[in-house]
């Protein structure tokens, strides 16, 4: 179960990692566009794993290992963003979010029965 100080982190976490792919645009990511779908923080709120949906599905693992390569500056930023809420920016563990490949799936699978 989650503390009430953790899903709010975790939400403004969300947010802010949000606006920095929608800063960063979809061209530093070969044309993808990338959602920060889910966060959750650990309970000592030192590591952060970031579900990121992403879009087209097709190019998720090539955005996932860019994604990888640039988490150093991606977490300097967000701890700009973050700086005045936490004293120590959590280590950010990126995975893809197939949540919503399952349910094209599914849906495919309704269809053709």
């Amino acid at each position: 179960m989650d503390s009430t100080r953790q899903l709010k982190i975790a939400r403004q976490i969300q947010k802010d990692l949000g606006e920095i792919f929608q800063l960063r645009g979809m061209a530093a990511y070969g044309g993808a566009m990338i959602t920060v779908s889910e966060v959750r923080i650990s309970p000592d709120l030192s590591v952060a794993k970031i579900f990121l949906s992403i879009f087209p599905s097709d190019k998720s693992a090539n955005v996932i290992a860019k994604v990888e390569q640039e988490n150093r500056s991606i977490r300097a930023e967000l701890g700009k963003k973050v700086r005045h809420q936490l004293r120590i920016v959590p280590e950010l563990h990126f995975h893809i979010d197939e949540s919503l490949d399952k349910l094209e799936r599914i849906d495919d699978l309704l269809k053709n029965n």
